[in-house]
């Protein structure tokens, strides 16, 4: 659009078609309603525009995010979570750059055809990434690969987004290691769960096994979410209508067990069927994000307008890049009186602690030097 108004195409248009100020006839004048169509580039239109192409061309930094799933191999598999990242990376000022990570290459031991080194690789790439996610999919292949990544960014603190499946293997792998129970799974994937305590993740009542055509749960679904949770906090509203598309989900016997353990239920829908669990998350004095939705907000996300959900996990993930730049930047070398010079970051930051008032974190400047060691 703007090099077509750098071309004068809407003046063109305008003289073309013979609207205002082309009108030259008495009965045209009726009918040219458009009013200003030769200043549209200092329209609001195009000027939120202009700042969008501007974010695209001029990024303020870059972000790695992950994407673990099964079906990497298909170029338009994800395109819809790739899309709605790429809105988010442009509202934040970043570059975008996705590794894509077979999630069973993460899980080496529950498949006979990953290597070693395989696992090793996918691990190195996703140790690497400023965010982590993990999107919907069908099927046990590369299931406890998705455990593990999010096991992974719960407890590295990497800002995480779960979708759909997402969810649920979250809701797993926070029964496994924070409740300890170690066989909790998806009714979907396996049988003679102890119903209520291992079985995190059940059928929808109202759903037919025996039919699979036209028995998914679809559509936009209203969503309510907790006041003064992160969701809430992003979304900036107490309700959200978001689309779905599944048929199993998190067993409410067992939420009371998960809540009191630290995982918060903040999004919930209430419909004839009963409660139904709708957004997890993590505090945020406990994980900068961690967030999952059973539902699939990439499918609202608009390059104007980026879903709340990715852009939460943009933002922090753009946080965690820059906190990882001043760890570089500042943590080179120290000066050690008893053992001479030593590469520590993290004792560089502790250091600085005393004195950021007084300077900036990321200059590093030879009077901080002087300060930390007392000369």
């Amino acid at each position: 659009p703007l090099m077509m108004i750098e071309q004068n195409l809407p003046s063109m248009l305008a003289q073309r078609l013979r609207i205002h100020p082309y009108a030259r006839r008495r009965d045209n004048l009726e009918y040219s309603t458009a009013s200003g169509i030769t200043e549209i580039l200092n329209s609001p239109l195009m000027t939120s525009w202009r700042k969008l192409a501007d974010s695209v061309d001029d990024p303020d930094s870059e972000c790695t995010i992950a994407m673990v799933g099964k079906y990497c191999d298909q170029g338009d598999a994800y395109l819809s979570v790739v899309k709605a990242l790429t809105h988010s990376a442009i509202a934040t000022k970043q570059r975008l750059r996705i590794e894509w990570i077979v999630a069973s290459d993460l899980a080496a031991g529950d498949d006979e055809e990953v290597s070693e080194q395989t696992s090793k690789e996918a691990w190195e790439k996703l140790s690497k990434c400023d965010g982590i996610v993990v999107p919907g999919g069908f099927g046990t292949r590369g299931f406890e690969g998705k455990i593990a990544a999010i096991k992974y960014a719960r407890e590295s603190g990497t800002p995480f987004l779960g979708i759909c499946l997402g969810m649920q293997a979250a809701v797993i792998e926070y029964c496994r290691s924070v409740l300890g129970r170690s066989r909790a799974n998806s009714s979907e994937f396996v049988g003679g769960l102890e119903p209520d305590v291992e079985d995190a993740v059940i059928f929808m009542p109202e759903g037919d096994r025996e039919r699979m055509g036209g028995t998914m749960r679809l559509g936009a679904r209203e969503t309510i979410l907790k006041e003064g949770s992160v969701a809430h906090r992003v979304y900036g509203t107490d309700k959200v209508m978001e689309r779905h598309r599944h048929r199993y989900e998190v067993n409410p016997a067992i939420v009371p067990d998960l809540e009191a353990a630290g995982l918060c239920f903040v999004g919930r829908n209430t419909d004839e069927s009963g409660e139904r669990m709708e957004v997890i998350e993590l505090d945020e004095t406990v994980h900068p994000y961690f967030v999952a939705a059973q539902f699939h907000p990439e499918f609202t996300s608009r390059p104007e307008k980026p879903n709340p959900l990715f852009l939460g996990l943009l933002q922090a993930s753009k946080t965690k890049a820059a906190a990882v730049t001043d760890k570089k930047r500042c943590g080179c070398v120290i000066l050690s009186k008893n053992s001479g010079w030593k590469t520590n970051p993290y004792s560089t930051l502790e250091g600085f602690n005393y004195f950021q008032k007084a300077l900036d974190i990321r200059e590093c400047s030879s009077r901080a030097l002087d300060h930390l060691h007392g000369n």
